[in-house]
């Protein structure tokens, strides 16, 4: 072998062999696991739960750092662009990776090319949370009626123009014939107060976030959006079997990292996500907070994102909703 190529053969051999090291390293110092949207969110108290278990499973600090805007796309920027070296990563939704892509004209990143698939965490209903005090509704169809006769009179809440919720209630607005007005908040905190203070009369919001308020007697769950109902709230309807058919609407959170990950930490990381999803405790309290944990591989999350992304341009197309 000339003495040029034998010297690019062994550089070559010397890069693969370091790169085998530090994934067998990895991690050597903490991660941070960035999210779209604020403290107190539905993904913020997943990602607390989870947190625990992962520490122990990786040996290093996971820490969550919340940058919210643009239902998610702030976050989702900042790991798009980060280096793909394992200490980096990205809580997303179905909304960030999925709706986002149709929502908005002009994303600066790809939520398929530009992202790693790690692992689906769990999949999340919403649920039909009104302020009786606005609006004293004791059903969907109640609630339908009583929307229906005053066309525009009543607002509803969303945690940020284009995000899961919003998206959630413009499809029921359709399919139910109603006339409302939406109103925006920054986020899940703001936009629940926003019903609790009776600003706006209700929000398909997630279940483990409408819970407290519902057990404190200060709001009334009506009907949930998933095809099933939910364990933690077995008495509340779907949507579909309350008087709305065909409608159906769930979001999943899962973790992402920059794309050109080494496949040998994205498979220690799916790893450490499999043992949190599988420890039973977890499982528990995911189920009463009205969340079905869900594990994939990196394939199957892949596949997932694809699909997803495709069903939700179909939404977005016939609510007609688009974001500059």
């Amino acid at each position: 072998m000339p003495r040029l190529l034998r010297r690019a053969a062994l550089a070559l051999a010397a890069v693969l062999l370091s790169a085998t090291v530090q994934a067998q390293e990895w991690p050597t110092k903490p991660i941070t696991l960035y999210m779209g949207f604020p403290a107190g969110s539905g993904v913020d108290v997943v990602a607390r739960l989870l947190q625990p278990s992962l520490e122990k499973s990786l040996g290093q600090r996971l820490v969550i750092d919340y940058k919210p805007g643009a239902g998610g796309n702030v976050a989702s920027e900042v790991v798009a662009r980060a280096a793909p070296d394992g200490y980096t990563f990205l809580l997303a939704t179905a909304a960030t990776h999925g709706v986002n892509a149709a929502l908005y004209k002009k994303l600066p990143f790809d939520v398929e090319a530009d992202f790693t698939p790690i692992s689906t965490l769990n999949d999340v209903s919403n649920v039909l949370m009104v302020n009786p005090n606005v609006i004293d509704a004791v059903s969907v169809q109640d609630f339908i009626a009583k929307v229906k006769a005053a066309p525009g009179k009543y607002n509803y809440a969303s945690t940020g123009n284009g995000t899961g919720t919003h998206l959630a209630f413009a499809e029921f607005v359709h399919k139910a014939g109603l006339d409302m007005v939406h109103v925006p908040y920054k986020g899940g905190p703001d936009a629940i107060q926003g019903v609790l203070a009776g600003d706006t009369c209700c929000i398909f919001n997630q279940v483990q976030t409408a819970l407290p308020h519902w057990r404190a007697g200060k709001v009334r769950l009506l009907g949930v959006t998933t095809a099933k109902r939910v364990p933690a709230i077995p008495d509340v309807p779907t949507i579909d079997e309350a008087g709305v058919p065909g409608y159906e609407s769930y979001t999943w959170f899962g973790i992402f990292a920059p794309k050109g990950l080494d496949p040998a930490i994205a498979a220690k990381m799916n790893a450490a996500i499999k043992i949190a999803l599988d420890d039973p405790d977890i499982r528990r309290k995911m189920a009463e907070l009205g969340n079905t944990p869900r594990y994939e591989t990196l394939a199957q999350f892949k596949e997932t994102v694809h699909r997803d992304r495709l069903k939700w341009a179909e939404v977005v197309k016939s609510v007609g909703a688009t974001i500059e």
